[in-house]
């Protein structure tokens, strides 16, 4: 005669699995976590770049001063004029030295207020999320804006 042996029944089904899921739906959420850590330093960079590029940008912009108006000036050099309506064709120079890409040197220029003493400058970055490309669509841009004066003292 064959024994049976009953198997006892679990109080709430079989939790046979359960830890796999638990260990595939963390490491979801770190990766998603580590996606957005490194994409967001790398925002914040871009950022910093943009910044520091629109300041030495807008510094060179001020550089190009009207050589004869401040000779003729009745001030004797006190004030140095700006060229500023070659702004964006001075930026766009130090841009393209500085290795930037063709369509960000483009998208930069200069901004208002810009005269004779004092030029602003909004510099665009754009740059590819590395983690997050997934949830964000196309490219992302980073600006920044900086002014310069014209001082001769």
């Amino acid at each position: 005669m064959k024994r049976l042996h009953a198997r006892p029944a679990a109080a709430g089904g079989s939790d046979r699995g359960s830890g796999a899921i638990a260990v595939v739906i963390f490491a979801l959420l770190f990766i998603a976590l580590a996606a957005f850590v490194v994409d967001g330093g790398m925002t914040v960079a871009k950022r910093e770049r943009a910044a520091d590029l629109a300041e030495q940008a807008a510094r060179a912009a001020a550089q190009d001063i009207d050589v004869d108006a401040l000779r003729s000036a009745a001030d004797l050099g006190a004030t140095a004029p700006i060229n500023y309506t070659d702004c964006d064709a001075d930026i766009r120079t130090f841009l393209e030295a500085a290795g930037l890409d063709g369509d960000d040197v483009r998208a930069s220029h200069c901004v208002a207020p810009t005269n004779a003493d004092q030029v602003t400058v909004q510099v665009q970055l754009t740059y590819q999320p590395m983690l997050s490309g997934f949830f964000l669509s196309g490219d992302q841009h980073a600006k920044g804006v900086a002014s310069a004066q014209s001082l001769t003292r």
